[in-house]
């Protein structure tokens, strides 16, 4: 795996991370609120780079990318932040880029303003893809909802009691997740309150970005959600002209935790139908 930086329009530093075969089609990997480019694990970033070339990028103020005091409100940063990504990786066609929860948000910022030139599919899991009261593509659901505002605290004892009551969502209930939900638990305790904060400080929609997608699409969402609520997929799928669905009865905010075999197997379905 290598680890690499791009510079965004502000000159913010942004960390990735790449695996596979160079010659092998483009899958970029945004993340959510308060990860990181890890957070897909090490097992499920393996097998991707089997078939695809993967890049998975910490957002900024996350992960090992750069922190400004400011920017978080503003699309066109977020969406050069994804340009600077693609164009670091000589990327001008047939990327599919991946947006789970805040990173569907961040993806359509892209989309907004670079459009699909660059861009041969879309996925969305368990995505927002607005922010703002009475956004319908931007609804939460109970987890998050509880977690606001102490989980933007200064103070470590309310962060961290704020952030605990996610509970199982990132993973659900199963066995085995132990490992996955504390590294997600540790992920979001290590992301600096301030940026914790900032991000959820903006008011968008990207409805007509979205009616005018012209490449295929894929919204990917647990009917149990208790982070971004399944309303917020539906909306979007709505919106999005020709989007293929897939609905998981019963699954939380992390899919990829829940049934990382499935949830390969749908990816790279929809990934190989783009030719």
């Amino acid at each position: 795996m290598a680890i690499r930086e791009a510079l965004g329009r502000d000159g913010t530093s942004l960390v990735y991370r790449v695996t596979g075969d160079a010659s092998a089609r483009p899958v970029v990997l945004l993340h959510g609120w308060a990860q990181t480019g890890a957070c897909w694990g090490d097992d499920l970033l393996a097998d991707l780079s089997e078939r695809y070339r993967v890049i998975a990028v910490d957002l900024r103020g996350h992960g090992m990318s750069g922190a400004p005091d400011v920017g978080y409100d503003r699309s066109a940063l977020w969406a050069g932040d994804v340009h600077a990504v693609l164009e670091q990786e000589g990327i001008r066609s047939g990327a599919v880029l991946l947006g789970w929860s805040y990173g569907g948000l961040v993806l359509c910022d892209y989309l907004s303003v670079y459009g699909t030139g660059a861009v041969a599919g879309v996925v969305f899991v368990a995505a927002i893809t607005a922010i703002g009261p009475d956004r319908p593509g931007g609804a939460v659901g109970t987890a998050m909802r509880a977690a606001i505002p102490g989980a933007m605290s200064e103070d470590s004892r309310v962060a961290i009691r704020a952030l605990a009551s996610f509970g199982n969502a990132l993973t659900g209930p199963g066995e085995g997740h132990g490992g996955a939900a504390q590294a997600l638990f540790g992920a979001s305790l290590a992301t600096r309150p301030r940026v914790r904060s900032a991000v959820f400080r903006r008011d968008v929609g990207h409805d007509e970005t979205l009616a005018a997608l012209d490449v295929p699409t894929l919204v990917l969402h647990g009917t149990a959600d208790t982070v971004v609520d399944v309303s917020a997929g539906r909306h979007t799928a709505s919106v999005v002209p020709g989007a293929s669905t897939s609905w998981w009865d019963g699954v939380d905010h992390g899919p990829f935790v829940a049934d990382p075999a499935r949830f390969l197997s749908e990816l790279t379905g929809f990934v190989d139908s783009l030719g």
